[in-house]
């Protein structure tokens, strides 16, 4: 116990907005990841002043800061290392400050959720191209902090292209503001882009200046199925091939058709053994032809055919599936491992082909799907943690992926961020020189080590060039 420290922080927030009992603080000390820390108290800030004196008191005191939301990341970048680690929930900082319909931009505090900013922005046209699966209950400070996308972004992009301006605080306790309300802008150096994706290490976001984008007034929902996962890998490559972009292109293999069969009853053909999720917007009177190029595109060899949606009923009806997967994969391993490694979109195929052979080297079922316009795919590593030999096989099996990814000049990491999970594997993507920059940055904006420590980093300073 730190008695001044705390004195400090009651001084700021008063007695109802620190949590200092050890049972109200463990509830913020796990993510999504099932990793769980004990942090030293909780503080719940409801402006940028109140950061700004929370991470003041943390620097003075030497104690470690981690800024978190509603914990749905799934790496333990919020989890606590060290008991001596404040929680800072930004929960309660969920104002949006701002709608600029005429500038395209939204003004918002971190705790906003998602949902709530696509709400808000719908009532005026526009929507934010970030849509993560948890958008109804994760916030844009955490989608800011991973950079997480979602299935639009192989169309729209990610929250690094579509933030203009960012106001946080750096673990000196000084605020900066980054970025610009334009859409140009070339003064400094890109302090904006930096700090999404940093997973709170650098500095902790107190507001964002979203660049919105018009809804598109019409948009098509399709379904191909394939007779295996190579011919649904070579028709993603073609569907990216050809000028007409989906705004959403979803991947599921035959194990997680198999996994939700039962749930979606005769929507599935026999013999499907992948299939594909397309999305395809725009005018109304241009649809048709662009779902018919995009629909020639996906005619690969071994496709089994075309299902296309004509009402809201009937779309519903379509992502039912996708809907259904991730909790079916809960229920049959809850401890799974679920890595979302990117490569090119030309070498899926190459990808898809090697998870087939690991799962058979290693006698473990591998279940994958996710964004594959990007080529980012979410693989599942079935196994039961409980059993030392099934746990054994897996981590030799996401060692062979993750290399895998790297040879085929892919990253281990989409859009779930490194954290805990991922950090020793960092180095041997990043070369030394650029690792060596990087803690540089990171000494200039947290110049005592508080923010986030232990994360996103290799614990071994000697990395290959």
């Amino acid at each position: 116990m730190q008695p001044a420290f705390f004195s400090q922080l009651k001084g700021l927030l008063g007695d109802t907005r620190l949590l200092t009992d050890a049972a109200d603080c463990r509830t913020y000390g796990y993510d999504n990841s099932m990793l769980q820390g004990q942090p030293l108290a909780v503080a719940l800030p409801e402006s940028h002043k109140e950061v700004v004196g929370l991470i003041r008191a943390c620097r003075e005191h030497r104690v470690a800061l981690i800024a978190r939301g509603q914990g749905t990341g799934t790496t333990g970048a919020t989890v606590p290392l060290d008991a001596n680690t404040l929680i800072v929930s930004l929960q309660r900082m969920n104002r949006i400050r701002e709608i600029s319909p005429d500038d395209r931009l939204m003004v918002v505090e971190p705790g906003v959720t998602n949902e709530a900013v696509q709400t808000a922005a719908a009532a005026h046209g526009f929507f934010w191209p970030p849509d993560p699966t948890s958008a109804a209950i994760c916030t844009v400070g955490g989608n800011l902090a991973y950079n997480s996308a979602g299935p639009r972004a192989v169309k729209y992009g990610t929250p690094r292209e579509n933030t203009l301006a960012l106001k946080a605080v750096t673990g000196a306790g000084e605020t900066i503001h980054t970025g610009v309300r334009t859409t140009k802008g070339v003064v400094g150096y890109d302090l904006t882009r930096l700090l999404i994706g940093s997973e709170g290490t650098l500095a902790v976001i107190t507001e964002a200046t979203l660049k919105l984008t018009p809804l598109q007034p019409a948009k098509r929902t399709l379904r191909a199925f394939y007779r295996d996962v190579h011919s649904a890998a070579r028709a993603v490559a073609a569907i990216m091939a050809q000028p007409v972009v989906p705004c959403a292109l979803e991947f599921m293999d035959g194990n997680a058709i198999h996994m939700v069969r039962n749930e979606v009853g005769d929507s599935l053909p026999e013999g499907a053994g992948a299939l594909l999720m397309i999305e395809v917007d725009g005018m109304e009177s241009q649809l048709d032809e662009l779902v018919e190029c995009v629909v020639r595109a996906a005619g690969v060899d071994g496709a089994l055919g075309v299902e296309a949606a004509r009402s809201a009923e009937e779309v519903a009806a379509l992502w039912s599936i996708r809907k259904a997967l991730s909790p079916a994969l809960r229920r049959v391993a809850p401890k799974k491992i679920n890595e979302d490694v990117v490569v090119p979109v030309s070498r899926i195929p190459e990808l898809v082909t090697e998870l087939e052979q690991l799962a058979a080297r290693h006698r473990i079922q591998i279940v994958n799907f996710g964004h594959a316009g990007n080529g980012n795919l979410h693989v599942n590593l079935m196994f039961d943690p409980s059993d030392a030999d099934q746990q054994a096989r897996a981590t030799a099996c996401l060692e062979d992926v993750f290399a895998a990814v790297l040879r085929m000049q892919g990253t281990i990491s989409g859009e779930h961020g490194i954290g805990l999970v991922k950090r020793e594997w960092v180095g041997r993507e990043l070369d030394a020189t650029s690792l060596r920059l990087m803690r540089a940055i990171k000494a200039q904006f947290d110049p005592d080590g508080i923010l986030n420590p232990g994360k996103a980093f290799p614990t071994d300073t000697a990395t290959p060039d």
